[in-house]
């Protein structure tokens, strides 16, 4: 059994930047044909252009994941394009504003649960069929360190990973028997634009590189994922050599809450 995803068909949502790019490329290098889906063309384009440039085939599509039209739309491409979906990376998220709770406005907790839980939800719900009815299929959801654990400033975001951990478990029992697996990554400190503007919010005293350096500090291998290591153990969830995992939440995080 090898790590091979030749002819296969793989959707990616959020697939613009940080670990959603990343999983593109990796993908792609290993032999699918990618959709990149972002709400920002010139981020999915962008991305698009870094799988071609390295011998690979992608596409892009142009999405809000919180809105059932366009995440049928999204589908529907996919499978117009290339006649199945084999792999889902349902990776799109958004950290939303850094307040604590009692100032957190309520129009943008609403916001940061449409992407994080609703988007995650409808993707399920517009994918699942497609792979039921292939007789096949791997789910890839992005979760979180804060699916397990609470981080202050940012209870909407908490809440909406440890959400999208409970769906990974309810639809991976759901389709079990049916050919198709669910499982979600949960990445403590990645280093990606979203960190960055997260800890840009949290710190105190205005010096967030100061903050980087602590956080970092207090991991035991004393640093940051990368995007791509990241990336690399999505591959491996979606892959044959994960044939017996489903409904898992496996966490990345260089031995944080060992």
């Amino acid at each position: 059994m090898q790590l091979d995803f030749d002819g296969q068909v793989a959707v990616v949502t959020g697939g613009g930047g940080g670990i959603g790019r990343a999983v593109c490329v990796a993908l792609a290098r290993l032999g699918a044909r990618v959709l990149v889906v972002d709400l920002d063309r010139a981020a999915a384009e962008a991305t698009v252009a870094e799988v071609v440039a390295r011998g690979g085939e992608a596409l892009v599509a142009v999405a809000d994941v919180s809105r059932s039209q366009d995440v049928a739309a999204y589908v529907a491409q996919a499978l117009q394009a290339w006649g199945c979906i084999d792999v889902f990376m349902n990776n799109a998220a958004w950290q939303g504003p850094i307040h604590d709770l009692v100032d957190y406005p309520e129009e943008l907790f609403d916001r940061v649960m449409a992407i994080n839980v609703r988007g995650v939800f409808l993707g399920l719900q517009h994918v699942l069929p497609v792979m039921i009815a292939q007789g096949r299929g791997a789910v890839v959801n992005t979760g979180s360190l804060g699916s397990y654990i609470g981080t202050r400033m940012l209870g909407p975001y908490t809440a909406s990973k440890h959400a999208v951990l409970g769906l990974t478990k309810t639809a991976a029992l759901e389709v079990a028997r049916k050919g198709v697996r669910v499982n979600a990554v949960c990445p403590g400190p990645v280093d990606t634009p979203m960190l960055q503007a997260i800890e840009a919010g949290q710190s105190r005293d205005g010096d967030a590189e100061r903050l980087r350096q602590q956080r970092a500090a207090s991991i035991p291998d004393g640093r940051y994922a990368l995007p791509e290591e990241v990336a690399n153990l999505m591959v491996y969830l979606a892959s044959d050599l994960a044939s017996h995992i489903t409904g898992q939440g496996i966490q990345i995080n260089g031995g944080s809450h060992a």
